[in-house]
């Protein structure tokens, strides 16, 4: 009998762990966690970002912890300073001011934590240098060819305006891009105002309008981002200007996907969020490795016009 029980015992102990996964053998394999904190979650760029790094980063043994700056510096510059306390092994960063962010990256480098961001470099001449790796767009290149797409869209001639973020470096070097098209061509278009739009559809809306009412005559704008561009298409819609003003963004999200497909934009510069959000994590996993790390890492932009959104699976399926 004393066999019988201490084998029924067995098996109900046998039973149990089966049923239940046993340990828990995914918590097992984690090795450690990483610190990811960005611009804005609400923005569907950076939370796409966010759920493919922590896709990729469990693969390898490491949790990810995604954090919104909500377009604070000082208020990402404390999460770095938690991720820090709190003994993380790495820390994934987008600027929500690239200057500012000089902070938070030299106490994780005095930490011993590697720092690596993505899409928005690091600007601090103090603290640039200190960033393991950074991959993100060619946003130099692909302002390029939003000035490209605004000559052919222009013929080459009128007045434009831009609505821009001169926080963030990448949204600056978009601007440069831009710029460096118009020279290089010799064009005659004009650049007759350059106002910050803060990345928001909100605050393009409300920032077009002003301009609208400050230079009436313009025929183009080339807003830094979709939701920037969106509410700057609003404000022309709702002045009556639909037909003066070509607009083009960049990004090529979902909605400036839409938008392109709609005609409510010329062109949106694609970026490859996906892309960036793998590529980060390899580049944590082979410095793990003891590889050595590239300290920068670009990812080319392409064209999303009208031709381009028509047959477009992504589009349809509301994907980057």
């Amino acid at each position: 009998m004393k066999r019988s029980f201490f084998l029924l015992l067995s098996l109900t102990a046998l039973f149990f762990f089966s049923g239940c996964g046993g340990p828990d053998e995914s918590a097992a394999e984690v090795k450690g966690r990483i610190g990811m904190t960005c611009m804005d979650l609400t923005n569907p760029f950076f939370k796409l970002i966010a759920n493919v790094m922590a896709e990729e980063a469990v693969k390898h043994g490491y949790e990810v912890t995604a954090l919104s700056g909500e377009l604070d510096p000082a208020k990402q510059n404390s999460q770095m300073s938690d991720f820090v306390a709190q003994g993380y092994d790495a820390i994934f960063l987008n600027p929500v001011d690239s200057k500012s962010a000089g902070q938070g990256v030299k106490a994780a480098h005095e930490a011993g934590i590697p720092v690596f961001t993505f899409d928005i470099q690091v600007s601090d001449e103090s603290a640039k240098d200190l960033v393991t790796s950074h991959l993100g767009s060619d946003n130099f290149q692909g302002g390029v060819l939003a000035g490209d797409s605004m000559i052919k869209a222009l013929g080459n001639k009128g007045e434009v305006a831009i609505v821009s973020l001169p926080e963030v470096s990448s949204c600056i070097l978009r601007v440069d891009g831009f710029k460096k098209a118009l020279r290089d061509a010799g064009s005659p278009i004009r650049i007759v105002t350059e106002l910050s739009g803060k990345g928001s559809r909100d605050a393009g809306y409300s920032v077009t309008t002003d301009i609208l009412q400050a230079h009436p005559d313009i025929t183009g704008i080339f807003a830094i981002n979709d939701p920037s561009g969106l509410g700057a298409h609003a404000a022309v819609l709702k002045a009556g200007k639909q037909d003066q003003i070509t607009i083009i963004a960049f990004d090529a999200s979902p909605a400036g996907k839409q938008a392109v497909f709609e005609k409510k934009l010329f062109d949106t510069p694609q970026q490859f969020p996906r892309k960036m959000a793998v590529g980060t994590v390899q580049a944590f996993v082979d410095y793990l490795d003891g590889k050595e790390v590239e300290k920068k890492i670009l990812i080319p932009c392409a064209h999303y016009r009208y031709e381009d959104s028509i047959n477009d699976e992504s589009r349809e399926k509301e994907q980057w």
